[in-house]
């Protein structure tokens, strides 16, 4: 398999410990399957690859790895449910998920590549895989993209610098050679700057606990804000019980602004239905809802059928995209790479504010804190602005 030069420097090192930082399609994942397959060519080894979840296992590593190996005749058997791969040399493969760490418990490792470590708990590592290195001398590699400066990562990362067993590199998309300069540049309209920072250049972002960091309360726009009939009003929506959440808003096909807010509790879809016909009786409207509503249902009807039923065009996926991809693009929205704003919101929408301000993650974490009632209508934000 020939490498890149990034690739080509964290295989040949001999340190025990190898921590990879990168960008974007590095290419990471084709250096982790070469290095499952270096190791196991040795008869009688355990290898070990974890991922943050059992789907990125299966979809990302499984099929490449089980191809690579067919094509060098070096399969005994493959089990498909289990996700392992016997060698004719009597090694095995193991793809596993940090989901439920405990479930790694006890088996005696010789090599474990750690993908996207940042994403995965630090106990993983100390509590469970670490020990089951100790017997074998095993080795270890972890890559990934960085997760801001509080992250567990990044003190794995600093290890390389410290220690004869450890060794840790840093490398940007652009060092991969697998994505164009002018494809970088390019994202910088889609990200916001720290986001494009983290995730093509691999800098270890410092985050405060703010989910929306690029909302700033001085760009409200206060000029009055006018609702013709002719205009189509588009509306985000999180189908919360209490409260059930709506942002309205206009756009011209690049800008968007969010002029109104409804929250209703204790409530369901046809009482928001009507709120909304009550304030907008003539506009058209598009309702860009969670995709979940979609199968729930009030009364035997499903909550993306009654906006239907009450004369509403309704855009939403198959399934919501992934919550860190929405805070992206709100984010993004708010302000991008390049500095440009394309989400404006009205001063008046004094609910959307609050959450804007006040939604954060839950300590040096990543998942969101929605304890506190700022998800609901951010969620909704985020549905729109992310279809749109």
């Amino acid at each position: 398999m020939p490498l890149n030069m990034p690739q080509a420097a964290v295989a040949g090192s001999d340190a025990r410990f190898r921590v990879l930082i990168g960008g974007r399609r590095l290419g990471k994942t084709f250096l982790a399957i070469r290095e499952l397959a270096r190791f196991a060519r040795i008869p009688e080894r355990k290898v070990l690859y974890i991922a943050p979840s059992y789907r990125m296992a299966k979809q990302l590593v499984w099929k490449e790895l089980k191809q690579k190996l067919y094509d060098l005749n070096w399969v005994d058997k493959a089990n498909e449910t289990e996700l392992t791969v016997t060698l004719i040399n009597g090694s095995e493969i193991m793809l596993r998920s940090a989901d439920n760490y405990d479930s790694i418990r006890g088996l005696g490792v010789d090599f474990v590549v750690f993908d996207e470590f940042a994403d995965i708990a630090k106990e993983t590592w100390t509590e469970v895989v670490r020990p089951a290195l100790s017997d074998r001398q095993g080795h270890g590699l972890f890559i990934g993209t960085p997760k801001g400066a509080a992250n567990w990562a990044k003190d794995l990362y600093d290890r390389g610098f410290v220690g004869d067993d450890w060794a840790s590199w840093q490398f940007t998309t652009l060092d991969g050679g697998n994505v164009t300069a002018e494809e970088i540049e390019a994202a910088k309209d889609d990200l916001d700057e720290r986001t494009f920072r983290q995730e093509y250049m691999a800098s270890f972002e410092t985050y405060s606990n703010v989910i929306y960091y690029n909302f700033d309360h001085k760009k409200l726009f206060r000029e009055q804000m006018e609702v013709d009939v002719k205009d189509i009003l588009h509306i985000g929506m999180d189908f919360n019980v209490s409260p059930i959440s709506a942002v309205i808003a206009k756009s011209d096909g690049k800008t968007i602004q969010v002029f109104d807010n409804i929250e209703i509790y204790g409530s369901n879809t046809q009482e928001m239905c009507d709120e909304i016909k009550e304030r907008y009786p003539n506009n058209r409207i598009i309702v860009y809802p969670d995709a979940s509503g979609g199968a729930r249902s009030t009364k035997g009807i499903s909550d993306h059928r009654i906006l239907q039923q009450n004369g509403f065009v309704v855009k939403a996926p198959r399934r919501n995209p992934a919550v860190k991809d929405r805070i992206n693009s709100v984010n993004a929205a708010l302000q991008n790479a390049n500095g440009d704003s394309r989400l404006s919101i009205y001063f008046k929408c004094k609910r959307v504010i609050e959450s804007l301000e006040k939604h954060s993650y839950k300590g040096d974490t990543r998942p969101p804190d929605n304890e506190h009632g700022f998800d609901q209508l951010t969620d909704a934000l985020g549905y729109l602005v992310t279809r749109l």
